[in-house]
């Protein structure tokens, strides 16, 4: 790689040394250096002492900060005139250290210059500038702080209160199915006794064994049934075991029904048992029933936790690389499934996806936030009653995700005003007024694409908009 030659004009074509005087610029010719890196070579390390304040000349940049013991990308560039390292050089703060890693994506060309110096230079060249960034430097540093505290509280508030709650259902469906499950194994070895009291011949045995088998396997392709179906059948079982001198059938006819038995399937029994065994026959088979489909509630509930433990990680993308290109829907499902609870039966979700949209490059778990915010307050607009309709579509160069719901409306003023910071409609108590704050930092800063709201009575529509490829940030 080639160094450019350092002088006046080409520095006034960077935007950052544009307005400044012929003196100015000879001090920064004086100062500075053309140094070149080729790809992959790491720059900069986050946390070391912040000596040099970087231009970038060509080439293209990403940067790193360090979260949770792994490096988070947080920035691609390959803008001419982009700048990074110390960059509060101007801060009165002797000891500054670097905020994050740099990295060459591609071979590029960075100017230098010494961060100590130049700050000092800078303060005298641009005295009422100075003052002014250190104030809006510690401004913003103190509420992006607030901001980036209560956004990672409401992401894990979100996910941990809808997960519990999901999870709690087949969590205590397995635990009544487990405990139900060990009083019919009892009863199973109780009339297992019973029956070998009785001699039975070992074919006649093997044919009661043969029959367990069959109605078994019947168990789980057994047809849903309506009410009236579950009744009538019931109904008719009962009447059977009735007929051939069973005592207490109708406790029995609902195990039986549940396990898609009819009394056609009672006659089979009997036809292998015979009339002796039939008391005996019928209920081991009940007890076999009935713990086959403990042991299905079991595997169901079970499934239920490990399908809502992986519709958690989705969410929250601990066990992924946080910028990778992904499928939007994955990220729509996930959010569904940890607010299950909160949008309730009284809301019905419609899903438009269009399953042939490409993969985006995003930061995944962020966009899961964003679809919490705009999903969450769509329900809340509804009050418990509605739709919630979630729409892929492409768009340009871009694609869609719309998130609509039938609530009465957003007001042209409040319009205006729903994406900006603390403001919010919600009684005292109920709103922080950062959702959509944050949906938009992290749609339009983070990922260069756009977020607009569409609103009537009956019908509002967020569009969120995310560009199909990679781009550079500033």
């Amino acid at each position: 790689m080639s160094e450019p030659i350092l002088t006046r004009e080409f520095l006034r074509e960077l935007f950052l040394f544009t307005s400044l005087s012929d003196e100015q610029l000879d001090w920064i010719l004086a100062h500075a250096k053309a140094e070149s890196y080729p790809a992959g070579t790491k720059i900069i390390a986050e946390g070391d002492p912040a000596t040099c304040f970087y231009v970038l000349l060509s080439g293209a940049l990403r940067m790193t900060k360090t979260v949770g013991g792994g490096e988070v990308e947080t920035t691609r560039s390959d803008q001419r005139g982009a700048y990074c390292g110390a960059t509060q050089f101007f801060y009165n703060q002797h000891y500054q250290r670097y905020a994050a890693s740099i990295y060459a994506v591609s071979d590029l060309t960075f100017l230098t210059l010494p961060a100590e110096e130049f700050a000092e230079q800078f303060r005298g060249w641009f005295p009422m500038a100075t003052h002014l960034l250190e104030g809006s430097y510690l401004g913003w540093r103190n509420t992006d702080t607030l901001i980036g505290s209560r956004r990672r509280l409401m992401a894990l508030g979100e996910m941990s209160a809808g997960l519990t709650h999901e999870l709690n259902n087949p969590a205590a469906a397995a635990v009544r199915a487990t405990a139900a499950l060990r009083e019919r194994v009892a009863g199973m070895r109780h009339k297992l006794a019973i029956l070998a009291k009785k001699d039975i011949e070992p074919n006649l045995l093997e044919q009661l064994l043969d029959v367990q088998e069959r109605l078994v396997k019947q168990v789980a392709s057994a047809p849903p049934l309506t009410a009236m179906q579950q009744a009538d059948r019931e109904d008719e079982i009962g009447d059977w075991l009735e007929d051939h001198g069973l005592e207490q059938g109708w406790d029995l006819a609902p195990i039986f029904v549940s396990a898609g038995l009819t009394a056609q399937s009672m006659d089979h029994v009997l036809e292998s048992v015979g009339d002796s065994l039939l008391d005996g026959a019928v209920r081991w088979l009940g007890y076999a029933l009935e713990t086959e489909m403990l042991m299905g509630e079991i595997e169901d509930s079970t499934t239920r936790i490990s399908a809502l433990v992986g519709a958690a990680k989705q969410y929250s993308q601990m066990d992924r690389a946080p910028h990778q290109w992904i499928d939007v829907h994955d990220g729509l499902d996930s959010t569904l499934v940890m607010l299950a609870s909160k949008i309730g039966g009284g809301v019905k979700v419609v899903k438009d996806y269009d399953r042939t949209l490409p993969t985006v490059p995003a930061y995944a778990g962020e966009l899961n936030q964003v679809w919490t915010n705009l999903i969450d307050n769509a329900v809340g607009a509804m009050a418990g009653s509605g739709t919630l309709t979630i729409r892929t579509a492409p768009s340009g160069d871009r694609l869609l995700v719309e998130i609509g719901d039938t609530g009465p409306g957003i007001s042209a003023e409040h319009k205006q005003r729903i994406f900006e910071p603390f403001f919010t409609t919600k009684p005292v108590g109920e709103g922080t007024g950062l959702g959509l704050d944050i949906s938009w930092r992290i749609v339009v800063d983070r990922h260069h694409g756009d977020l607009r709201v569409e609103s009537k009575p009956g019908q509002t529509r967020f569009q969120v908009l995310l560009p199909l490829t990679e781009q550079a940030s500033e």
